[in-house]
């Protein structure tokens, strides 16, 4: 009987040269597996199965794991208000710990002596799948055939050719990873350090002009509700706002970043309902939570996106910081307004019953009601101390 490998499969040029290598120079039976976080439709997963089986593998399977990926890490990137450099929402980075996961359970299921994955040298993605199969199943080799041979596209076509596979591989002017928390755009313009991506390279383009409010409703934290429709699941809600904002072209970017391996990256995004999400969330924290509660989520939450994102999710103090998060959320909870126009948006203003803006104890600038003058004049006083017997036993 010939050794099982799992092939993480998508597809692509890289996954479907593994398939055939895999089998036929290998000899072992592949069972290939697609993960989906949320950026593949019913059709695109048919598609990708009849692909997979015209390769010859022995099986494949289907992974959804839209929910746990959810469940597990985007609700605790909203928590955070996290975005890597004030900029990205994590789009990529967050989903590939949650694919290699299950590749990983998968294989353990089906006893695969192996685990192939279609990774070049030259990126991130190759520790994040190499990483988590390390922790999660030690006993299973890994096969990385496009890495390990440097291979170019040219050599792969080719192979491919010699082997009777007939497809259209011209390679795309840009490559696009979709998935629940934003889409990548990459290009000859993201390689270089002065030029930006055009307009048509997002796969999203503008539908609408004009203005339209949009109107969030987060209870403890999460998106229920969205413009007074309410939802069940967080990625139903997620889902139907990227439909009313990507609408209006909003959410794009370009990233540059430090990579796992120690090179800078650039890469473009379009991610409207992370973007709006975690802005609208923001807002109505300020609003309902304290200063201190605001200074160590930020803290906390810069470390949590920087351990996403540098394949660390499985280090045991993110599920302490998750909790930390979690106990913050307990009072997120009302209704934000958000403005969206072609390619921007702006937060308009929160309505909660937990709102520390509350008028009765004061209006800031105008009027107090649970202090006077002369008590701020006392405590002006004794904060002043300090700084006051510094300067004045060191002269300056």
């Amino acid at each position: 009987m010939k050794d099982k490998v799992v092939l993480a499969f998508s597809g692509g040029l890289d996954t479907s040269y593994c398939a055939k290598f895999l089998n036929e120079e290998k000899g072992l039976e592949v069972h290939s597996a697609i993960v989906n976080t949320g950026g593949f439709s019913e059709v695109e997963v048919k598609e990708i199965e009849i692909k997979a089986f015209k390769l010859g593998v022995t099986s494949h399977k289907t992974l959804d794991v839209t929910n746990e990926y959810y469940q597990k890490c985007i609700k605790y990137l909203i928590f955070g208000n996290i975005l890597k450099n004030n900029t990205y929402p994590l789009s990529v980075s967050s989903e590939r710990v949650f694919q290699a996961i299950a590749i990983a359970n998968y294989a353990k299921e089906i006893n695969a002596a192996y685990i192939a994955h279609g990774s070049t040298g030259a990126g991130n993605d190759q520790v994040r799948f190499d990483l988590v199969f390390h922790i999660l199943c030690p006993e299973i080799k890994v096969i990385t055939p496009i890495r390990d041979m440097k291979l170019s596209r040219d050599q792969e076509i080719e192979y491919l050719k010699s082997k009777g596979v007939v497809a259209d591989w011209t390679k795309s002017n840009y490559s696009i990873n979709k998935g629940l928390w934003g889409t990548s755009v990459g290009g000859k313009e993201t390689l270089t350090s002065n030029l930006t991506l055009p307009e048509s390279a997002f796969p999203t383009q503008l539908q609408k002009k004009g203005e339209e409010n949009l109107e969030i409703t987060f209870v403890k934290g999460e998106v229920q509700g969205v413009n007074g429709k309410s939802f069940e699941n967080a990625v139903d809600a997620i889902r139907e706002i990227e439909k009313i904002a990507g609408a209006y072209a909003i959410g794009r970017d370009l990233h540059v970043g430090d990579t796992i391996i120690g090179i800078k990256g650039r890469v473009g995004f379009e991610a409207a309902a992370p973007l709006v999400i975690l802005k609208a969330h923001h807002l109505l924290e300020k609003h309902v939570l304290t200063k201190w509660q605001l200074y160590w989520k930020e803290q906390l939450a810069n470390w949590y996106g920087m351990f996403v994102h540098e394949s660390q999710y499985l280090e045991p103090v993110m599920r302490n910081i998750e909790k930390f998060l979690d106990d913050t959320q307990e009072f997120v909870t009302g209704k934000v307004t958000v403005k969206l126009m072609p390619y921007h948006f702006e937060t308009i203003g929160i309505e909660s019953e937990h709102d520390l803006m509350n008028a009765k104890f004061a209006k800031y600038g105008e009027e107090n009601t649970t202090f006077s003058g002369e008590d701020v004049k006392g405590f002006t006083k004794i904060l002043a101390n300090q700084m006051k017997i510094f300067y004045s036993i060191n002269g300056k």
